[in-house]
């Protein structure tokens, strides 16, 4: 279906309508097809991955590993040498 782009500008919200309900809008600029106006699928990514069989659900939740609290440091300079909470995740995680 072709529209041109005066007639899209007046009626926008009729096109987008049909491009949802599946239909494939050609904009077109005196005669010349410019652009394509179609619906977007609503399944996200995963969904559709696993609609289509290329992705299996988990099964059960994934475990969330605490961040262990920062020792108790006296005094700003050996605060400046003591590793960040990050860095200990990071480094948990490497091992």
């Amino acid at each position: 279906m072709e529209v041109s782009v005066s007639a899209l500008r007046a009626e926008l919200k009729s096109w987008i309508e049909k491009a949802r309900a599946g239909e494939e809008v050609i904009i077109t600029d005196r005669g010349v097809p410019v652009a394509r106006l179609s619906g977007v699928a609503t399944a996200d990514l995963v969904t559709g991955l696993v609609r289509d069989g290329l992705l299996t659900p988990a099964e059960a939740e994934r475990r969330v590993h605490a961040v262990p609290a920062a020792p108790a440091t006296n005094g700003a300079a050996s605060s400046a040498r003591t590793p960040s909470r990050m860095s200990d995740l990071v480094r948990r995680i490497r091992r």
